[in-house]
């Protein structure tokens, strides 16, 4: 019961962990990360789709992303999408190629970027904590109706601390990398 307890809770704190990530992952740094693009969704016949389904995208180099469009006419649709989203990217439209330059980012930029990134990492490290407090309750509740001894509750609740821990601190060493990733040119 316990085995399950925790598997369930190291699940659940790996999909937090993850959902930290992704959040980070469409931060927009100094350098040109395809991932940026992500969370860009297109009009395309009438239906918004990822911009994955209408385009390739690669990253040439550190400071240049092309968007390579599947069907000539979603071009102007993916060049708008592209405009309005909060990246302040600049598309250049070359037929079905969009090559979006990436600015450097100032210094207040980089400020600002550094403390919503702290904000993400506490939001995530919430989550994984919320986890712990259920995992916490499912192994008293199991104690106090007599399922596991005392001793196994106790080193259950050990063993969730552990991955707790273990999780926060990935969260932690995320947040720094990805930190430095803005703070150096």
């Amino acid at each position: 019961m316990i085995r399950d307890i925790l598997k369930d809770t190291e699940e659940r704190m790996k999909k937090s962990l993850e959902a930290s990530q992704h959040d980070m992952a469409v931060i927009r740094t100094g350098r040109a990360s395809p991932s940026l693009l992500d969370s860009i969704r297109v009009d395309y016949y009438g239906s918004m789709v990822p911009l994955k389904q209408v385009a390739n995208v690669a990253a040439p180099d550190a400071r240049l992303l092309v968007v390579q469009v599947f069907d000539r006419s979603a071009v102007q649709s993916v060049e708008k999408a592209i405009r309005t989203s909060d990246l302040g990217l600049n598309p250049k439209v070359e037929g079905n190629i969009l090559r979006l330059p990436i600015p450097s980012l100032t210094e207040d930029r980089r400020r600002e970027l550094t403390k919503f990134i702290h904000k993400l990492a506490e939001e995530g490290r919430v989550s994984i904590r919320n986890v712990r407090r259920d995992a916490n309750e499912m192994t008293k509740d199991l104690e106090k109706s007599g399922d596991i001894s005392e001793d196994d509750s106790h080193l259950g609740l050990e063993k969730i601390q552990e991955l707790t821990d273990k999780y926060t601190k990935l969260v932690d060493e995320m947040v720094k990398r990805k930190e430095k990733e803005i703070m150096e040119e």
